[in-house]
């Protein structure tokens, strides 16, 4: 799943994630803000990410609207985080399309559905 967090310009200009387009977006309030400016926070977290090394389970882009989140003080809150940010996603987040649904979806499914296999499999041949 990817998600972003755009100025108003960039929103038609970003197209250059790295696990392609969106697939679920929470849409936020900029009346929400406690800084100066949205689009300020914005940049200033895509300045301080744009030099970073983002990783899948560290540093990633999570971390980088987390960032700006914080910077915003986006609902009075500093204290946000990947794992807080993904929650809030999971909850009030939508997808794009039933598709944005699929592709978000159907990969676990399909990890999951193997390592069922495999693990089904493991335990059966254990037994004789």
């Amino acid at each position: 799943m990817e998600e972003g967090m755009l100025t108003e310009k960039e929103i038609d200009a970003e197209d250059n994630m790295a696990f392609g387009k969106p697939t679920k977006y929470w849409r936020l309030s900029p009346s929400k803000t406690q800084f100066s400016s949205w689009d300020d926070a914005v940049h200033q977290a895509s300045e301080e990410y744009g030099h970073r090394m983002h990783n899948l389970c560290c540093d990633n882009c999570h971390s980088h609207v987390a960032r700006a989140l914080n910077l915003m003080q986006y609902n009075g809150s500093h204290s946000w985080n990947m794992f807080k940010l993904w929650f809030f996603v999971m909850v009030y987040g939508k997808y794009v399309s039933f598709a944005g649904f699929l592709k978000t979806w159907v990969p676990f499914i399909i990890v999951c559905v193997i390592v069922g296999i495999i693990v089904g499999c493991s335990v059966g041949l254990s037994r004789h």
